[in-house]
C-alpha cells in the first residue's frame, strides 16, 4: 500500500487575455491534473511530478506544477510507469486525488488575484422566507 509523504508546489502560472471590467457570460472552465514524470528515489520512495491546469476558454489559465513524494510499494508503479506511461487505478486516484486537493485552492487564490472567476462552481445560498406552520405541522428538530 503506498502513501503520500510529501506535496510541494514549484511552479505557478496565470494569465488573464479579457480585459478587466470584460463580461463574458458561459465561461467555459476545463481542469485537467496530468504526471508528467515518474522516478524512484529511494529503495520505497518514489517522486512524482504533476502538471495542474484550469484554462478558462477564450479568458485565461491558471498552471500549477510539482511533485508528490509516494513511500511504500513503489518498484512496480515506477516500473509500469517507465514502460506504459501508466499506473494502476488505485495509485492514479491516490495521485490525482492528491493533486486535484491540493492545487484547487491554490487556484482559487490565484483566480482571485488576477480576477478570473473561482475554477470551479461556487455553492449559491437560498434563504427563504418561512411559511407559517399549518396545523399539525411541528418544529423539525436537528
Amino acid at each position: 500500500m503506498m502513501q503520500v509523504k510529501g506535496f510541494e508546489t514549484n511552479m505557478i502560472e496565470a494569465k488573464r487575455f479579457s480585459k478587466s471590467g470584460e463580461r463574458i457570460s458561459n465561461v467555459r472552465i476545463d481542469q485537467n491534473s496530468a504526471v508528467t514524470q515518474m522516478s524512484r528515489v529511494s529503495e520505497d520512495t518514489a517522486s512524482v511530478e504533476f502538471r495542474f491546469t484550469a484554462n478558462y476558454v477564450g479568458m485565461g489559465y491558471i498552471k500549477i506544477e510539482g511533485q508528490i513524494l509516494l513511500s511504500g510499494e513503489v518498484g512496480s508503479l515506477v516500473e509500469e510507469w517507465s514502460k506504459k506511461n501508466s499506473m494502476s487505478d488505485e495509485a492514479a486516484n491516490l495521485v490525482h486525488n492528491m493533486i486535484v486537493s491540493n492545487c484547487i485552492p491554490t487556484a482559487l487564490l490565484v483566480a482571485r488575484d488576477i480576477r478570473l472567476p473561482p475554477p470551479f462552481p461556487l455553492p449559491r445560498v437560498n434563504i427563504q422566507k418561512k411559511s407559517a406552520r399549518g396545523p399539525g405541522e411541528s418544529v423539525e428538530v436537528a
